[in-house]
């Protein structure tokens, strides 16, 4: 079994990049959200190659997370469905580029 760091960084067999899943959440604020959203890549065995949160809003009321992961093209879909069920999610966004 390869670690998570391997999976993360590993290439196709013919060198070229692993496509790579892009998702922008937007969510309250809460303390819980971060970590939730992070867990349904830990589940998989990915490390996210980029994660970046910023408050805005109102009072940094509001929680916007980018997140990048290599290698979950077929499940991308369902990970997205996944954060929207999440309490305090209110849009996700998922995109995948071709590596």
């Amino acid at each position: 079994m390869s670690s998570p760091l391997s999976v993360a960084a590993a290439a196709r067999a013919d060198g070229a990049p692993l496509p790579t899943a892009a998702f922008s959440i937007h969510a309250r604020a809460e303390p819980g959200v971060m970590p939730r959203v992070l867990d349904l890549f830990a589940k998989r065995g990915l490390v996210p190659r980029r994660w970046h949160s910023t408050l805005d809003g109102p009072e940094a009321g509001m929680l916007t997370i980018e997140v990048e992961v290599c290698g979950l093209t077929a499940a991308a879909d369902y990970v997205a469905d996944c954060m929207r069920r999440i309490a305090g999610v209110e849009r996700v966004a998922a995109r995948i580029s071709p590596g």
